[in-house]
């Protein structure tokens, strides 16, 4: 008995359990206030295109790093090539003085008679001794002659290889930075190409006020010396905080980074996601509070790889740089609140500097 009631009461738990999931919508979305989504997978269409991206960037970077090397290579040969070529014409010049040599000699054994038959040296000498004297003076001419045109020989065969050399070693060195520069052109043209892809989905997700859920980006592990990191690996410097223009309805509340779409944005530091939003003039955003009562806001992404009330480490991909909301580009946003709301927002340059992040 005990045994069969037992099974009664499995089967009205396992019909709650089968329910609760089918509740639930098949992808969890924001409410369009930027309400986060629970999703912690994000579609597989939009993972795999962010893995795409990361994956093209290390690809790209990789190229370029091969085809530096093989531009420093390539100049180091070449400076190589100037001083074979040096030497070349070191070798022209000495073949040079060689065939003059030549010449003297021919012109000096037809003046003392040096090209004259035998028979006709024996009939017009005065005496043996001039004879035998004639025969060691052309015995030595010949000699002479003879070595100077080996001498000769052997240095045009020796200039042939050095010069056949040189041309080989150059070509071969140009054919592969040639391939090289092929491959970062293809490598890049599929990144630009993943990357406006990247951005018409977030665009999409903006659009409708809601998010697609967190894109697990496939990160390498990285010890970072310090507790605090700049927001991006590298960057250039645009809008500064505080400054002015008509893009903005007040003083700008953030400091800027020029960066292509895609790039993985990086938590600053240690803490937690407080929000995760994809709707406003701030697009796609996350904001992570820090211990000390700090908040730091990352903007316009192009993805989100964090949900909230999730903790992130320093260094910690939290998203992809982008374009989404009010922006005029692709850059990432950054701001530094002691809220997480906008509008208690302080200089993050100076705030990073006390942090021992140099901006620059």
């Amino acid at each position: 008995m005990r045994s069969r009631r037992r099974r009664l009461l499995i089967v009205p738990a396992l019909l709650c359990a089968l329910v609760v999931p089918m509740a639930r919508p098949a992808h969890a979305m924001g409410d369009g206030k930027g309400t986060p989504s629970r999703n912690g997978t994000g579609t597989g269409g939009d993972s795999a295109l962010s893995g795409q991206v990361v994956q093209l960037y290390e690809d790209a970077a990789l190229a370029a790093q091969r085809y530096e090397e093989g531009r420093q290579e390539a100049e180091v040969q070449r400076a190589e090539a100037q001083r074979i070529e040096a030497l070349l014409d070191r070798e022209r010049q000495e073949i040079g003085v060689l065939h003059e040599d030549l010449g003297r000699i021919a012109r000096a054994q037809y003046r003392s008679g040096g090209g004259m038959p035998l028979t006709a040296q024996i009939l017009l000498a005065k005496s043996p001794d001039q004879l035998m004297r004639g025969q060691h003076v052309l015995s030595q001419t010949s000699l002479v002659v003879n070595n100077a045109i080996e001498k000769s020989r052997r240095a045009e065969k020796r200039l042939a290889a050095d010069e056949a050399k040189a041309a080989a070693a150059w070509q071969g060195l140009e054919k592969r930075n040639a391939e090289l520069a092929e491959l970062k052109k293809g490598i890049e043209q599929k990144l630009e190409q993943a990357r406006w892809q990247l951005q018409g989905k977030a665009d999409a997700a903006v659009a409708a006020g809601s998010c697609p859920g967190a894109v697990r980006l496939d990160q390498s592990k990285k010890d970072f010396p310090s507790a605090w990191v700049a927001p991006v690996e590298s960057y250039a410097l645009s809008a500064a905080f505080g400054s002015g223009g008509l893009r903005w309805a007040n003083r700008h509340t953030g400091q800027d980074f020029a960066v292509p779409i895609g790039t993985p944005v990086r938590a600053v530091g240690d803490g937690r996601v407080v929000k995760v939003s994809c709707a406003g003039a701030f697009g796609m955003e996350v904001v992570v509070r820090h211990a000390g009562g700090y908040y730091t806001q990352y903007a316009h992404l192009a993805s989100v790889a964090v949900d909230q009330d999730e903790r992130v480490d320093t260094g910690q991909w939290i998203g992809q740089s982008g374009t989404t909301g009010n922006s005029t580009g692709p850059h990432l946003h950054f701001e530094v609140r002691v809220t997480p709301e906008m509008g208690s927002a302080v200089d993050p340059v100076p705030w990073l500097t006390a942090r021992g992040v140099r901006l620059g």
